[in-house]
């Protein structure tokens, strides 16, 4: 069939992406995109990606590539602080761009583009979508269509049991930076990076023990923003914290086993989710997005058939992230135990935590850490 009329929920990365995308390729195509809230309405604060994360764009569409990069804030190592030392991890580069920047970017492409954007549009049932010949769910999570057919794309659904809640603030950190803490309360770890000359992503972290000591379930949001900002009093180096919807909440673990239904298809959060800890959610759902459209180019007179391409040719490297994701997430998990090493241990721990990468491969990425790590280590020895 052909596809003229496409339907769009969800007006982040994923569908505005896709509504550039199709009406680049497609300008005599209606692509209506639905978003429930305003336009300029969003939460969080930096978007990070990892070294390199971009590259996937740069292939097929260099020219949005060229104009997120130019506003992106860049950096080659991480830091790690723990008993009050700086671990540095040489060699592992990230990007990270302001999540507002990055969307009003996308929004203008796909303006400009012809899709037609409806903003404060919130589309409350499947049925109101009849007629148009493709639904593209990029609506998060709490996606519309894969809730209304939860049985039919084999929905899973499971949480983290640690806590975290999502802060900005006016401190200029100079590397993505973990920072690790012990307070009478329990331990807490913060993941904090710049994303612009001006602001950074704070993101809090600590376990169910903690979270439940420290009373966060009965606290205000102000009223929590002010204790993490006396745990953190030391980093934050009288910077305030800045709250945006910075609720407490479990990370969730989505994951679909069927990715489209009749003439509905999942993208982004709404198929898969990937722990905040290796930065890929946006570049996932960028990816697929792209992935989709083109299969759909390749199978334009039957859609089922692209729909089942776009699972197969998207899968297994979305099945392989996931996995990394959720390993990394693991050692988060149990971040409070690994406090228990030395700062140099911490840092090996850390960058080990994937599986993924051996003591060769380490030396060959993070030659000045490895250095250290190697030099510590005999000594160890060689003091017993």
């Amino acid at each position: 069939m052909r596809l003229s009329r496409i339907a769009v929920l969800g007006g982040g990365p994923a569908g505005l992406y896709f509504g550039y995308l199709w009406k680049r390729r497609h300008p005599e195509d209606q692509v209506d995109v639905f978003e429930q809230n305003p336009e300029g309405a969003t939460w969080g604060f930096g978007v990070v990606f990892s070294d390199k994360a971009l590259d996937f764009l740069r292939a097929d569409d260099p020219e949005t590539a060229d104009a997120v990069s130019a506003g992106m804030e860049t950096w080659r190592d991480i830091t790690l602080v723990h008993r009050g030392e700086r671990i540095v991890l040489d060699g592992v580069g990230f990007s990270a761009v302001g999540r507002l920047d990055f969307i009003t970017q996308l929004t203008e492409r796909a303006r400009s583009a012809g899709a037609n954007l409806r903003f404060g549009s919130p589309v409350r049932s499947v049925d109101e979508l009849a007629g148009y010949d493709l639904i593209v769910a990029a609506d998060g999570v709490n996606s519309l269509v894969r809730r209304a057919y939860e049985g039919d794309f084999k929905t899973s659904l499971s949480y983290d049991d640690n806590k975290f809640a999502w802060y900005g603030t006016t401190k200029r950190f100079e590397t993505l930076t973990q920072t690790f803490v012990e307070t009478e309360l329990g331990s807490f770890n913060a993941h904090h990076y710049r994303y612009s000359p001006t602001m950074s992503t704070f993101i809090v972290e600590c376990d169910r023990a903690t979270w439940l000591r420290a009373g966060f379930a009965e606290k205000t949001e102000e009223e929590g923003r002010a204790i993490c900002e006396k745990v953190f009093a030391d980093t934050l180096e009288g910077h305030p914290l800045v709250n945006n919807k910075s609720i407490w909440r479990n990370f969730p673990w989505l994951w679909n086993d069927r990715w489209s239904h009749r003439n509905m298809v999942l993208v982004g959060d709404a198929l898969h989710t990937a722990h905040f800890s290796i930065g890929s959610g946006t570049r996932l759902a960028l990816e697929d997005v792209i992935a989709l459209v083109n299969a759909l180019d390749n199978e334009p007179r039957d859609l089922r058939r692209a729909l089942e391409a776009y699972e197969t040719a998207r899968r297994p490297v979305v099945e392989k992230l996931v996995k990394a994701a959720r390993t990394s997430a693991a050692w988060y998990e149990r971040f409070a135990a690994h406090m228990k090493l030395a700062p140099l241990d911490l840092g090996y721990s850390y960058i080990t935590r994937s599986g993924r990468i051996d003591d060769s491969q380490l030396r060959a990425m993070s030659p000045r850490f490895m250095a250290r790590h190697d030099a510590n280590s005999l000594t160890s020895i060689n003091s017993r």
